[in-house]
């Protein structure tokens, strides 16, 4: 399992959700038993150095260190990180595979998020400890391919370990997730309502107001797709998308748009990313009751499994 394999309490890794997964957070999350992680985001690598050095001085537990390729400073970064070992390196928005050899002669477990069987293969063929498999359901920037489909495919295709993410926010899909051969689960949307995430409590009502429906994935059209919820500018970016407006375009009506929804608050104008799992969830928690409500439901519905399927553990 994957808290055997990383020394954690529960086998769950937080998304490294961009401007929330701050030090402070990974450290709470680390605390509380899962994996957490910094999310270096658009960071230079002197910021990650300090993003790494407070995490470490607020926990003693392994956290994690996200990489977004596409930063110009991802060079510099991981020479931080290999300097300072953080127990895993997750990566996005691109192949990590000139990094791996590298990380894991520091003692790094490399560990890329994809959201295809071809990227998969590739990472496992470039030396990866693990692989995170995000569907599409997941908040923030999402594949094609959804988790239920995805995630067995992956684990047919590959011997590496597979972390099933996207959503997942409760016992029943940390069980589908095991199910579907995953060895432990990634979760975001869920900790957003966790009364230690750092997002402006409009953000967080908004989560909790979320129906089924109100999550919609904008820039398909440029390739950039990101799920977020419903709102005014959301509306507007499909709109210029339906009208053919280029890259560029779309771009400037969403800059500083997450910035807007995370630290101002803004739920019409700001990019509220978040999951369809929005609609399950209900009630702010603290981060230990997240992790254990997840693992308790688990534990329920795997003996209610049991009794459907007539088996007798007696």
């Amino acid at each position: 399992m994957l808290n055997q394999m990383l020394g954690i309490e529960y086998p769950i890794i937080q998304g490294a959700m961009a401007n929330i997964a701050t030090a402070k957070f990974a450290a709470a999350v680390s605390n509380s038993g899962a994996l957490g992680v910094i999310g270096t985001g658009a960071m230079n690598a002197d910021q990650a150095r300090t993003a790494i050095l407070e995490c470490r001085s607020l926990t003693e537990k392994p956290f994690a260190v996200n990489v977004m390729l596409m930063n110009p400073n991802s060079d510099a970064i991981m020479d931080v990180i290999c300097e300072m070992k953080p127990k895993v390196v997750t990566t996005g928005a691109g192949n990590p595979g000139k990094y791996i050899e590298k990380l894991k002669q520091n003692g790094i477990y490399v560990a890329p998020i994809v959201p295809t069987v071809a990227l998969a293969i590739r990472m496992e063929q470039a030396g990866a400890d693990f692989i995170i498999v995000e569907g599409t359901e997941a908040g923030g920037h999402v594949g094609e391919l959804t988790t239920m489909v995805l995630v067995p495919q992956v684990v047919d295709a590959v011997k590496l370990p597979v972390i099933a993410a996207g959503g997942i926010a409760d016992g029943r899909g940390y069980v589908a997730a095991l199910a579907l051969g995953a060895i432990g689960v990634q979760v975001g949307t869920c900790l957003l309502v966790a009364d230690e995430c750092p997002i402006h409590e409009n953000y967080k009502t908004a989560v909790l107001s979320a129906r089924d429906t109100d999550t919609v994935v904008t820039g398909r059209s440029v390739s950039a797709p990101v799920r977020i919820k419903k709102n005014r500018m959301s509306q507007n970016y499909l709109k210029l998308e339906k009208e053919g407006a280029d890259r560029e375009e779309l771009e400037k009506l969403t800059l500083g748009s997450l910035r807007k929804a995370v630290f101002d608050g803004d739920v019409e104008n700001g990019s509220l990313m978040m999951g369809q799992i929005a609609g399950m969830l209900k009630k702010t928690k603290p981060l230990k009751a997240i992790f254990e409500d997840i693992l308790s439901d688990a534990n329920n519905q795997m003996k209610s499994i049991q009794v459907k399927l007539g088996v007798n553990n007696e």
